[in-house]
């Protein structure tokens, strides 16, 4: 009881501490918040000092930060969110309305994001039933079944592959580019959806379709990452041995992984609710993270503390509900001590060509790009198709973007491995103290992308490295939630048990049974994640807030040439197809990383 009631009061001042950060965003970033909201009201009206002064003395502005924010506090409990600073209307109806249009959204896209993992793992649950119901046929025991399903599952290497790259070209798309091409081609060209509004279930379509299919390329990785545990645990042999069929099997296994999933799931949700910003703006609709977003950029302090304290709600729910959702499915299992450890069966030693193929490529491309000058301009030769003189093409103004796109790989392949690396080494290191871990994850999921690089640029200045600043506060969090979530299971196993009882330390524990058991999963899921924070940089610079003209940074080179993407085509494609490259090389490196581990444990043996 004393341990709930000081994680509850930990997440209470962490919700705290960041409303107040919000509530002090103009004064942080140290300019004038009467004259940004006198230009998000009339971007034409000279800043007289007399209108100045009357918008200060119309939102107390006199009074300072600390008594605007104790004003707005105290009328959160009569459901009085304060007055919008731009339009004058009250801030809590329709906050409420975009939540809703979010959490509609949301629903939408968390159930595209379900198909889309059940199509990525499908193959792997399809051969471990299999291979459990023929264990049942006279032929060789469970361990050799399970072991000869391994095998074809890496023989196997080029569906296998294909899959992955499938999933991996899903996983690196960048969202705004995705909803970009659906509008386009669904929306306009062919009429079949309804490309711009927010009026009825058929335009939640095409923004589900952009949101989910990334979300459960990811998640389908990571729980086809943990299958093959599950499928070599000693339940699988004595559910074998009852004549349960091989499909019920496979469920149940699905069942013993989602616990190490659900905290992510739960992130999933508040990141599809608050950080949809780039699909709400390209379909038109009138969702929270958009509403953040306006008035992030005007600084209407009471429609911005109102959408944060609702993130903050939702993200606060949707980890009590995972949670929950992780008791009810190995609560007893947890108590008892009594969970096998998901340390993945024994693999035989695999192909790596694929991740070579794709770092070649990857090298390749970088390589004729670099000498080229991605900044010299040619106006004779805008948007020229591809060429042998110019592989890639052109953009709007003539410049090479063969140049542009391996000049922009150099600073964004490198700043992602940096913030990969950090955020690794962070979330492992924060997942190790759950308690202190589990209140920040949420508080931090929290925060619209948009907002964290608005306050990273109040407190440490504009600059080339705030987006990164931006994106590192922020990509620690799913792996420190993966590495709780993978905790809290591991110290429940029998091996675990027995070893505390030999009278083990925690120290050595945590050196020679956790460590080994967590860091290799979470690893892979960085490595995952890679292309995702390479797509966190450029999302910034789509929406403005990253790199800026002229530099050939790939959020940025695919913001420039999208008003093109129906006339030159190739203009969007060639970073988005090396984006692409980037998530399947990832995919390909992790999956060769899990076979390395499963080879380790077979020598072990």
């Amino acid at each position: 009881m004393p341990h709930r009631t000081a994680t509850l009061l930990w997440r209470a001042f962490l919700a705290a501490a960041l409303v107040c950060a919000v509530g002090l965003l103009p004064w942080l970033s140290r300019t004038d918040p009467a004259l940004t909201v006198l230009k998000a009201r009339s971007a034409e009206r000279d800043p007289d000092p007399e209108v100045l002064a009357t918008i200060r003395d119309q939102l107390g502005l006199d009074d300072g930060p600390l008594r605007l924010l104790g004003q707005w506090l105290t009328g959160l409990p009569r459901g009085d969110a304060g007055r919008s600073w731009i339009s004058g209307t009250e801030v809590m109806p329709g906050v409420l309305q975009a939540l809703g249009a979010s959490l509609l959204l949301m629903g939408a896209a968390v159930a595209v994001a379900v198909v889309t993992a059940g199509l990525v793992c499908a193959r792997t649950l399809r051969r471990g039933a299999r291979a459990v119901g023929r264990s049942d046929d006279g032929g060789p025991g469970l361990p050799g079944v399970l072991r000869e399903f391994l095998t074809r599952r890496s023989g196997r290497r080029g569906a296998e592959w294909s899959r992955g790259t499938g999933s991996a070209v899903l996983a690196a798309l960048p969202e705004f580019l995705t909803a970009s091409v659906l509008a386009t081609v669904v929306g306009v060209q062919l009429g079949w959806l309804p490309a711009l509004g927010w009026y009825g279930p058929r335009w939640t379509v095409l923004p589900a379709l952009a949101l989910g299919l990334p979300a459960g390329a990811v998640l389908g990785r990571l729980l086809d990452d943990l299958l093959p545990g599950a499928f070599g645990e000693p339940w699988v042999r004595a559910a074998a041995a009852r004549g349960l069929p091989g499909g019920r099997i496979a469920r149940q296994a699905v069942r013993r992984c989602l616990p190490g999933l659900l905290p992510n799931m739960g992130l999933f949700v508040v990141g599809l609710t608050g950080g949809a910003v780039a699909v709400e703006q390209i379909f038109d609709i009138p969702g929270l993270g958009r509403t953040t977003l306006q008035a992030a950029l005007a600084q209407d302090l009471p429609v911005l503390q109102a959408g944060t304290l609702a993130l903050l709600l939702l993200a606060a729910g949707a980890a009590g509900l995972t949670r929950l959702a992780a008791h009810l499915l190995i609560g007893p299992a947890l108590r008892a001590d009594a969970l096998p450890s998901l340390h993945e069966p024994t693999t035989p030693t695999p192909r790596r060509a694929l991740p070579l193929v794709y770092g070649a490529l990857l090298v390749g491309v970088v390589g004729l790009g670099l000498p080229r000058d991605p900044l010299a301009l040619d106006t004779g030769l805008r948007l020229q198709h591809p060429t042998w003189a110019h592989p890639f093409g052109t953009d709007a103004l003539g410049r090479d973007l063969l140049a542009r796109v391996a000049h922009g790989a150099v600073d964004t392949l490198l700043l992602a491995l940096a913030i990969s690396a950090v955020a690794l080494g962070t979330g492992v290191l924060l997942g190790l103290l759950p308690r202190v871990s589990g209140p920040l994850v949420d508080t931090v999921n929290a925060v619209p992308p948009v907002l964290a690089a608005l306050l990273v640029t109040a407190v440490a200045g504009s600059g080339s490295g705030t987006p990164a600043l931006a994106v590192a506060a922020l990509a620690w969090t799913p792996l420190a939630a993966h590495t709780s979530a993978l905790l809290l299971q591991e110290r429940a196993t029998l091996h675990v048990t027995a070893t505390r009882g030999l009278g083990a330390g925690r120290w050595h524990i945590l050196r020679h049974a956790l460590l080994p058991a967590v860091l290799p999963p979470v690893t892979r899921h960085a490595l995952l994640r890679l292309p995702g924070v390479a797509l966190a940089l450029a999302s910034l610079g789509f929406l403005g807030l990253g790199a800026q003209p002229p530099s050939p940074e790939w959020g940025l080179l695919l913001a420039e040439n999208q008003p093109y993407a129906e006339r030159a085509p190739w203009a969007v494609l060639a970073p988005a197809a090396v984006l692409a490259l980037l998530g399947a090389l990832a995919v390909t490196a992790a999956g060769s990383m899990r076979v390395t581990a499963g080879q380790r444990e077979l020598a072990a043996r």
